[in-house]
């Protein structure tokens, strides 16, 4: 009996060491307004207390880390919105250069079974002069496509890498928000306990 009276009295002092000094540390630290928001949960769960494996935090902090996170979430979603709209403009670029390549290969054909001489806005050309011509414009179109398509590769891979993040950030946010609470809720209580322990025994004497 003695034993846990002591475990409670040692358990009470150390919530109310915690609170005390939680109330002495009112400015906030530099890091939770210029490091990574995983940086940010690092730096908590090194300056923090773990008390029958709940961890307690000052509530300001939380509300800071919080805001923090909920800002990074708007952010990224943002820059999804951007990216797909890149990447709609890249579609749109990439049907037209198949369009103007169709079009040049028609008229490549159809060049090639003419005469040797083809007139062109009036100009008359030779031939292979036209073939070569019509080929250089090909080889454009097609150098332009392929730099469309690995553009377009390219976003979309940072499109799915960022909705990846997005969704790793939203779910280690609400783990910890989880967990905050329930420690929030433990310390609570442990100290309501605690109070009514202090309270028996003050009558005892």
């Amino acid at each position: 009996m003695e034993k846990i009276r002591f475990k409670h009295i040692l358990a009470f002092a150390v919530i109310s060491f915690t609170v005390i000094n939680a109330i002495g540390q009112t400015a906030m630290p530099n890091e939770l307004t210029t490091n990574t928001i995983k940086e940010q949960i690092n730096y908590v769960e090194q300056h923090t207390r773990i008390y029958d494996n709940f961890r307690a935090i000052r509530e300001d902090i939380y509300q800071k880390i919080n805001r923090n996170v909920m800002d990074t979430i708007v952010a990224e979603k943002s820059r999804v919105a951007a990216l797909k709209i890149l990447t709609s403009d890249l579609n749109g670029k990439s049907d037209s250069l198949n369009d103007l390549l169709s079009t040049a290969r028609v008229d490549l054909v159809q060049a090639t079974t003419t005469k040797n001489n083809i007139r062109v806005l009036g100009l008359e050309l030779n031939k292979r002069t036209y073939n070569a011509i019509m080929w250089i414009v090909v080889g454009g179109l097609a150098f332009l496509l392929a730099l469309g398509f690995l553009v377009f590769k390219r976003n979309l891979t940072v499109l799915l890498r960022t909705d990846k993040d997005l969704k790793e950030l939203k779910d280690e946010f609400a783990a910890y928000k989880q967990s905050s609470r329930l420690a929030r809720e433990k310390l609570e209580m442990d100290n309501f306990h605690a109070m009514q322990k202090l309270k028996e025994k003050l009558k005892e004497r």
